[in-house]
C-alpha cells in the first residue's frame, strides 16, 4: 500500500512522543554529510588506495572504526591493499588507518559543523511540544569536542550527545539510543523518535523499539552540498529523492522526510 508522506506521519503518535534522538552529520549539521566522506577518501589515498565517493558513503552511520573496516573489506579496496602491501588487510591495519583518520577528521570538522538551515527552528518547535532533545553519532567524543561548540554557536545544542566510543558497539546496534534515553530519563522507547540519514541509523532506531525517521535531502543518501542541490533540475531532484525514499522504507523507516525542518512541519499537520 502506497501511503503519502502525511499519511505516514499520522501513523506516529506524536501526542505521546517525549524525546527525539537526532544524528549529527547530514541530519542536523554538515549538509550532504561531506566531512566523513572527504576524510575517508583522503586517509585511504595516503596509503595509495583510491576510494570512490559511493564506496566511502556505503557504510555511513556506523562508528568510524567500523566504517573504515567496512571500506577496507570491500573486494576492490582489499585488492588494492594487497597490491600495495603484498598482504591481506588486518585488524592492525584498520587501527592504523583509524588513528590517521581521527587526526585528519579533527582538522576537517571545523569546516562542516554549522547547523543545517532550519534545524535550530525545528528544535525550538520540538521543545515547545515538550520533547527532550538527544543525539547520537558515529563520531568519537574527541571529535565531537570540535563539533559541539560550533553547532551551539549556530543555534543547535541538544540536551544529550552519545558518541560511538561510549557504547559497546555502534549502529545498527541499539545501544547509543538506549544510553541517550537513559541520560534523558525517557522510557518506554516507543515514546522516542529517531532521526537519521543512514540505513544503519534507521535500523538502530528500529532495533531499539523507537519510531525511525529517515532524512533524504540533507544527508548521506543524496550526498550533495546545498548549492549543488539547488542547481539540480526539479524533476531530477524529485526522481532521486523518490529512489532514496524507496530504499529507506525498504530498510524499515516509519517515515522519510527531506530534512529535520520538514519533520517539524509534518508534526504540525499530523
Amino acid at each position: 500500500m502506497n501511503l503519502s508522506k502525511t499519511e505516514r506521519a499520522k501513523r506516529i503518535p506524536w501526542g505521546s512522543i517525549r524525546a527525539i534522538l537526532l544524528d549529527w552529520a547530514g541530519t542536523t549539521i554538515d549538509y550532504g554529510s561531506l566531512a566523513p566522506v572527504e576524510v575517508v577518501r583522503a586517509v585511504f589515498k595516503h596509503y595509495g588506495i583510491a576510494v570512490t565517493e559511493s564506496e566511502a558513503r556505503e557504510p555511513m552511520g556506523q562508528a568510524k572504526i567500523d566504517h573504515i573496516k567496512a571500506v577496507l573489506a570491500m573486494p576492490r579496496i582489499a585488492s588494492q591493499w594487497r597490491s600495495q602491501t603484498s598482504a591481506e588487510p588486518t585488524d592492525q591495519d584498520v587501527q592504523k588507518i583509524y588513528k590517521d583518520f581521527l587526526l585528519l577528521q579533527k582538522e576537517v570538522l571545523a569546516r562542516y559543523s554549522d547547523p543545517i538551515p532550519g534545524v535550530p527552528e525545528a528544535i525550538a518547535f520540538f521543545r515547545s511540544m515538550n520533547c527532550k532533545i538527544g543525539s547520537t553519532t558515529g563520531y568519537t567524543r574527541e571529535l565531537m569536542e570540535v563539533v559541539i561548540p560550533i553547532a551551539a554557536r549556530g543555534g543547535y545544542q541538544p540536551d544529550v550527545t552519545i558518541c560511538s566510543d561510549e557504547v559497546a558497539s555502534g549502529r545498527p546496534a541499539p545501544w547509543s539510543n538506549f544510553h541517550a534515553a537513559e541520560k534523558l530519563g525517557v522510557y518506554p522507547m516507543s515514546q522516542i523518535v529517531i532521526v537519521d540519514d543512514s540505513i544503519a541509523g534507521i535500523q538502530a532506531g528500529k532495533n531499539a523499539g523507537c519510531f525511525s525517521v529517515a532524512v533524504s535531502k540533507t544527508g548521506n543518501a543524496l550526498g550533495l552540498p546545498l548549492e549543488e542541490v539547488n542547481r539540480l533540475e526539479v524533476d531530477q531532484l524529485a526522481d532521486r529523492l523518490l529512489q532514496i525514499d524507496r530504499v529507506f522504507y525498504e530498510s524499515g523507516a516509519d517515515l522519510v522526510v527531506e530534512s529535520v525542518e520538514e519533520l517539524a512541519k509534518l508534526w504540525v499537520v499530523s
